[in-house]
């Protein structure tokens, strides 16, 4: 996939950096490359030192860490627009994850030190920032409640209407494309690949679903939303 997004005008539309003037736009494009990576590529693996962080244009990026069994542990699925890797940037500590990408990709790699310099020098920048890790903060603090609280089932539903179902009339009908493999989504859920399938299994014969390989087709929002497990 081709792209002729300059840096500065791909940062220009980030959240994090929308509201820069020109010349501070200038500086952080100075001191940004871009990465192109192959599906499957490892970005960086954990314990890598940090001297920057990411920013997707486009394509899709795993972070995951391996257990001490040797299972793999998919901590987040990010996509265009997200960036990763602030927080240990900011800590000056070494990556905790390993990132790899799950299609062809285009990233943002933005120096540290020029995003320390603009923090000193704008601190409405500095609160953006801070502001960005607090939603990480807020959505991992979301997944670990998940994961004690709510069984299996309860997370697969959660994660299919959050995909797919925003906006759709409760007795509507949708259809939610899984973004990567099944058994990157059910480590993403806290799941093995077998127990992800034996609930979509169970949510087919319910009535509530219908599987077509990656696509997910909700039959039912509402039905599917008020199915106790």
């Amino acid at each position: 996939m081709a792209t002729t997004l300059s840096p500065r005008a791909f940062l220009a539309n980030l959240p994090l950096f929308r509201e820069l003037a020109p010349e501070q736009l200038d500086r952080m494009a100075n001191h940004t490359r871009q990465v192109r990576a192959a599906r499957g590529e490892i970005l960086f693996h954990r314990g890598d030192p940090v001297s920057g962080f990411h920013a997707i244009v486009y394509g899709q990026v795993k972070l995951a860490f391996v257990s001490a069994g040797g299972d793999e542990k998919v901590v987040e699925i990010l996509g265009p627009g997200q960036s990763f890797g602030e927080a240990v940037m900011f800590m000056r500590r070494p990556h905790v994850v390993t990132a790899q990408t799950l299609a062809d990709s285009l990233l943002l790699y933005v120096e540290r030190e020029v995003v320390f310099d603009e923090i000193k020098s704008d601190p409405d920048f500095a609160a953006r920032m801070i502001a960005g890790l607090s939603r990480r903060l807020h959505q991992l603090v979301g997944d670990l409640e998940a994961y004690s609280m709510r069984s299996g089932t309860e997370r697969v539903i959660g994660y299919l209407l959050s995909t797919g179902a925003e906006g759709v009339p409760d007795k509507g009908a949708c259809a939610v494309t899984l973004p990567t493999t099944k058994g990157v989504v059910a480590s993403r859920l806290n799941l093995t690949q077998e127990h992800f399938s034996r609930i979509l299994h169970d949510l087919t014969t319910a009535g509530l679903i219908k599987v077509q390989g990656r696509t997910v087709h909700i039959v039912d929002v509402e039905r599917l939303r008020g199915h106790s497990t």
